[in-house]
């Protein structure tokens, strides 16, 4: 065989820039879902509310996320998902325009509300878009979509938390809008057309929903997510009960340790069921940590496990409802979202509840027992081919 002939027949170079772009659209997404924790004490005093009910940006938007997430692709069954993505994107970037211009709380949980939707369709589409277009390497594809979360809360919490305190915190939201419109021409610059699978819809739906370890992990799901966001959105107030000088460079450690732990998730996919079994539990310690510490150093190592261990469920829940639920992955993607999105919204409300009426400990204790719940819950459930 001559070289000019080997070359024919070689498998072109697999293009990584798909995933690139998805998992950039997705970090800003997740980046704008969560800017309110990070400029929260002046979010509230801005549109005249109390920092609990300011954690509400939050929940609004997960509210509108687990709405969104089971239904879109029945709303959309036929849609190209490429057209999809980049739309979603474009309504996020929308959505964070009126925060910008909002003048009081009810405008900017309107805002809000636009940003879940997008921020459920987008993640119910980008796994399959991305293994669609990376063919036979999900879990690449899935730490490459928590990679772009945990990059965004590296840079974008934390700078969004300076660049609240120097300028003020709607410009911060102004960065986050111009931020989604660049990915989504990214996305569509990037992702090849993506036919729907011919299933999508009610009936792909009605057979996921029929499967029970599919719903049981689903149920961990919500656990280990209510476990997080309820301490999440408050994060800024756990920090300055012991450190207000320390508020930035430890949200900046947050996001590292959660690359950290996407990155271990990615490399430790062959053992998942380990993995989901393992990284609430670590949630769990970290949350302790985080309400009982008395010192900037045992404070530092709560927010390096917390971060860690958080940033690496992304990445299991992924791969452990579509292994379980191949051949409907999309919907069973679509419930796992929804899992997070009630999770957020039950989560943060209630933990702004919390902490109004008891302090901020008591958020983080009542997060500690969830994440270990849902540890021991995977830990009990068999993930195929592990």
């Amino acid at each position: 065989m001559t070289a000019e002939t080997s070359a024919q027949v070689r498998p072109p170079a697999t293009s990584w820039t798909p995933i690139v772009a998805l998992a950039f659209g997705i970090g800003m997404l997740v980046a704008s879902e969560f800017l309110p924790a990070s400029v929260l004490p002046a979010l509230a005093a801005d549109v005249g509310v109390s920092e609990g009910t300011a954690g509400l940006a939050v929940a609004a938007t997960a509210i509108a996320g687990a709405i969104t997430a089971p239904s879109i692709a029945v709303v959309l069954p036929r849609a190209d998902r490429r057209i999809v993505l980049v739309g979603l994107l474009a309504a996020a970037a929308v959505a964070n325009l009126a925060v910008v211009a909002a003048p009081d709380f009810a405008v900017l949980l309107l805002g809000r509300l636009l940003l879940g939707v997008a921020i459920a369709g987008y993640w119910s589409f980008a796994f399959g878009a991305g293994t669609h277009a990376v063919p036979g390497r999900d879990n690449v594809v899935s730490a490459a979509l928590a990679f772009g979360v945990s990059f965004a809360t590296v840079l974008g919490i934390p700078v969004a938390s300076l660049i609240g305190d120097e300028v003020g915190w709607r410009t911060s939201f102004a960065g986050a809008a111009a931020l989604s419109a660049l990915a989504a021409v990214a996305v569509a610059a990037a992702l090849p057309p993506i036919p729907p699978d011919p299933s999508a819809g009610l009936r792909m739906m009605r057979g996921a929903l029929a499967n029970r370890r599919l719903m049981a992990g689903v149920a961990a799901v919500v656990l280990v997510a209510f476990g997080n966001f309820a301490a999440y959105p408050y994060i800024r107030v756990a920090i300055e009960r012991i450190e207000p000088s320390a508020t930035t460079w430890l949200l900046l450690l947050w996001g590292i340790a959660g690359v950290a732990g996407t990155v271990a998730a990615g490399a430790l996919a062959h053992r998942l069921r380990g993995l989901a079994a393992v990284t609430p539990i670590v949630l769990a310690l970290g949350l302790l940590l985080t309400a009982t510490a008395d010192s900037t150093l045992v404070l530092a190592v709560a927010i390096a496990l917390w971060g860690v261990s958080f940033n690496a469920v992304p990445v299991a829940t992924q791969l452990w409802v579509t292994r379980v639920e191949p051949e409907r992955a999309e919907s069973a993607m679509s419930l796992q979202v929804t899992a997070f999105q009630v999770a957020i919204t039950v989560g943060s409300a209630l933990g702004g509840a919390l902490l109004d009426g008891f302090g901020i400990r008591t958020p983080l204790f009542v997060g500690a027992v969830a994440a270990a719940a849902a540890g021991l819950v995977w830990a009990l459930l068999r993930v195929p081919r592990d």
